[in-house]
């Protein structure tokens, strides 16, 4: 007989791992026990010697779905313990370095039994097991138990106890089990207080009411998850405007959600990887194009300029509107709704206003599956905030700040503990591209790559903008769910108060901090205070690194591809809106030779002025007037294209004034910015020239206008950049690319061939100035990176370009190209230079 100690780390608290455990030790005849404790599982088994070594092994591959093991060490047991069985012992609390698991999506069992009228479960909204249902969304401290989780509320039935207790059953342990009688509860509220007239039992429940609701018209607040949402039916387009003006979410796309796959696929043709997205644990938004006109192409045509026929003659828009109190039509189909040619109700215009990608997700609930059991076609749903604000988490601040947005709530009493919004991705080339990392991913740990086994505990800051924060330790690194743009108070709030839970739960006391170099980023301030109050730790200051910009994104991208801690440099090409620069200037067109420790500069876009500063973001004609005047006299440009509607529109602005500005250095810094550029080209053509009500809108709709047909066309590629040496490194000049450009607005060139050209041209040069820097440099891979890859015109036509070189490219999959993923690459420059 052998007796061994096996600890297993990795995500394996919540999951159903001891349960796994359980059966599979009794299937090989092994006496001893299994346990929770804050570094992840440990087992003690006692039996014959190739039986534990097989059941080792039947372990990692029978890991249950949820699971992920990182590592099994074992050793002799030393105790002096006589086991006679085995057991599932109590959680043992101890130093944390184990995981929390992801909130993950209604699996298939209990999907079926909401919907079956025998099962003690039916219509149950918050049905799970260990399997799916909540996880980061509930818990305030490890190890993941009930009694450390918003569940604590609720005391368990006779019933839903002996399942709990139960090895054999699914629900065995899944600590956020409950049923209709000892669990959470769902009700619906009026916004306006007054009682829900009794005929509204009609429906089902209150769950059901939500679908005839939505049918209806009206405008549905829903707790769901991780936060609060705003509902309407996605094809009504009177109801998507009330939602805009209420949110005063003018143009930004709203997320979708329908209850299958056959919906989705009347308006879209995912792929397969898009569709196993769509269907997996973390059930993220899934961008996917939509279908053109014809129905029967990926990819044509822009949302908001589809030929939409609406029935306004038989629309509530004619009609008096329908009070709350009046009675709900059994089924609602047709109110408000649009018919395409085959019949089927299109989707509103306003819904994703100038795109060609529609971003759909599947339910994530119990709550979500049931209020989608009868709508036969898509709703909206959206963040439950205030534009630029976090989303509502509690009943009472929901009240307040949705009362005037939503004509209904739909609210329950589970407390939702951590804010995890939904996470966005898209696929490119077969490869999923992370836009924003949050619910079913985040808090899932990265591990990093060889050589960062041993680094100390390491606390990153993250961004300004799209902020995480990370924390390191172990090998591994803990990126936060996304927290979102911190220049509003109200996020930064929410920032500190996470920050802070993740700190406690995983019991990190960092012995460095990271923050970004720009001095005014509240989290590199935010950061300066932690590191010399070091709360977290022995009272006394820590060392505190300030890493640049670009060299975190190149450094996120290395990391998540496996480049171990001492890897030759890469040339890492950032792409972005800025930075802040080691030279004090803003940079967002980088090409820098860069290791986990140092980087050099070797080639840059040319610096142009950003007029007005934070305002050239908000109105790309800023961008366009700074990069003409950089390139040609303006007598010059009025001379040879004085016709041109883009020079009659800037004529009207007050270029005096604009000018002193730029010569004087007043508000208007230079930047190297690529993401400036885009929205100079696109107010240039006539996208989003006054004014953007989204950040990156003017990129994004121009890449939704491009004409991919003639992307490969050598002949179509005429905008070049010429490349001059200044300061000793290569400066990108845009000055031959606009002359082509505007020449073929004077010829009238159609704005989706103009957009096309663009981008295909941005990627030769970038590709050239590769090929350039390599005669020069030991380049071994290349590095994509910044918000500016997310552009996927421009991603493509890089990425094969430059593997036609032969070049071993690296890009983004597992964190966001963008900001989202700055923390995790300060994290990794700072334990690379703390273990130098």
């Amino acid at each position: 007989m052998s007796t061994e100690e096996i600890r297993v780390r990795g995500t394996v608290q919540g999951v159903g791992f001891r349960p796994t455990v359980y059966r599979l030790a009794k299937a090989y005849g092994l006496q001893g026990e299994v346990c929770n404790d804050g570094q992840g599982v440990l087992i003690r088994a006692s039996g014959r010697k190739e039986s534990i070594e097989e059941f080792v092994q039947k372990l990692q591959k029978e890991c249950p779905p949820l699971a992920r093991i990182d590592e099994v060490t074992r050793k002799r047991y030393e105790g002096k313990s006589i086991f006679h069985d085995f057991v599932i012992s109590q959680s043992v609390s101890s130093v944390v370095t184990t995981e929390i698991p992801p909130d993950a999506a209604t699996c298939g069992k209990c999907k079926a039994e909401i919907f079956d009228p025998f099962s003690r479960w039916y219509r149950y909204p918050f049905t799970n097991c260990t399997h799916c249902g909540p996880r980061l969304s509930i818990i305030r401290a490890m190890p993941y138990d009930r009694r450390n989780t918003s569940m604590a509320a609720f005391g368990m039935c006779a019933e839903c106890r002996q399942e709990y207790n139960d090895v054999a059953n699914r629900r065995f342990h899944a600590q956020p089990v409950a049923c209709q009688v000892c669990g959470p509860k769902a009700w619906l509220e009026r916004s306006d207080s007054k009682p829900i007239t009794p005929h509204m039992f009609s429906m089902l429940d209150d769950v059901d009411a939500v679908c005839t609701l939505l049918q209806k018209g009206e405008i549905v607040a829903i707790k769901g998850l991780g936060g609060f949402h705003l509902a309407c039916d996605a094809t009504q387009e009177t109801a998507v405007q009330k939602l805009r003006q209420r949110k005063q979410r003018h143009q930004k796309p709203f997320a979708l959600m329908a209850k299958d796959m056959a919906v989705i696929e009347q308006y879209c043709i995912p792929n397969a990887k898009e569709r196993e997205l769509l269907e997996s644990p973390a059930a993220p938004i899934v961008l996917i194009q939509a279908k053109g006109g014809d129905d029967d192409e990926r990819g044509s045509g822009r949302i908001g300029r589809q030929e939409v026929i609406f029935s306004l003659s038989n629309n509530l828009q004619n009609e008096d509107p329908i009070p709350p109190t009046a009675p709900l039509p059994a089924c609602g189909e047709g109110l408000g709704v649009g018919f395409r040619k085959h019949g089927k109700p299109s989707i509103a215009p306003s819904v994703a206003p100038g795109q060609n990608t529609l971003g759909f997700m599947l339910p994530n609930t119990p709550l979500h599956h049931l209020i989608l059991r009868r709508m036969n076609r898509p709703i909206v749903l959206t963040s439950g905030n205030l534009s630029d604000e976090p989303q509502c988490i509690d009943n009472v601040e929901a009240r307040e700040k949705l009362g005037k947005m939503a004509d209904y709530f739909l609210l329950h009493n589970r407390d939702i503990v951590n804010r995890v919004d939904d996470s966005v991705v898209r696929v490119v080339e077969d490869k999923v591209l992370t836009i924003r990392r949050a619910r079913g991913y985040a808090p899932a740990s990265i591990n990093l790559p060889p050589g960062f086994e041993s680094v100390p505990q390491i606390l990153a800051m993250g961004s300004q903008l799209k902020n995480t924060f990370c924390l390191l330790r172990d090998g591994k690194a803990i990126l936060s769910q996304h927290q979102g743009d911190l220049e509003n108070a109200v996020t930064f709030q929410s920032y500190q108060d996470t920050l802070n839970l993740y700190l406690n739960i995983f019991e990190h006391q960092p012995e460095a901090i990271a923050v970004d170099l720009h001095p005014e980023y509240l989290s590199t301030k935010f950061g300066k205070e932690l590191a010399v109050s070091n709360q977290y730790g022995h009272g006394t200051a820590v060392p505190l690194l300030h890493i640049q910009h670009h060299h975190g994104h190149i450094a996120a991208c290395m990391a998540e591809n496996g480049l171990q801690i001492n890897s030759p440099p890469v040339l890492g090409i950032a792409l972005d809106g800025l930075g802040y620069g080691e030279d004090g200037t803003l940079w967002g067109g980088e090409f820098l030779l860069a290791d986990y420790r140092q980087f050099q500069r070797l080639a840059t876009f040319k610096p142009v002025a950003m007029i007005g500063g934070k305002q050239a973001m908000k109105e790309p004609w800023r961008n366009t007037y700074a990069q003409l005047i950089s390139a040609f006299p303006w007598d010059e440009l009025k001379q040879k294209y004085g016709d041109l509607e883009i020079l009659e529109f800037l004529e009207q602005k007050p270029l005096k004034l604009l000018n002193q500005l730029v010569e004087k250095r007043i508000n208007s810094p230079l930047s190297s910015s690529v993401g400036r550029l885009f929205d100079a080209v696109a107010a240039a053509i006539g996208i989003c020239r006054e004014e953007c009500s989204y950040e990156g809108q003017a990129a994004i709709e121009m890449e939704a206008l491009a004409d991919t047909t003639i992307l490969d066309n050598k002949e179509n590629l005429n905008y070049y950049f010429n490349f001059v040496v200044s300061d000793s490194i290569y400066h990108i000049d845009s000055r031959s690319m606009w002359q082509a450009l505007l020449n073929d607005l004077q010829q009238h060139t159609p704005q989706a061939m103009i957009a096309a050209k663009f981008h295909t041209s941005l990627a030769h040069a970038i590709v050239e100035m590769v090929d350039n820097l390599r005669q020069k440099n030991d380049i071994h891979h290349v590095v994509l990176t910044g918000g500016v890859f997310q552009n996927c015109i421009l991603l493509e036509q890089v990425s094969k370009r430059l593997q036609a070189l032969e070049i071993n490219v690296l890009t983004h999959s597992l964190v966001p190209a963008n900001d989202g993923g700055l923390s995790l690459g300060q994290a990794v420059i700072a334990g690379a230079q703390l273990m130098n």
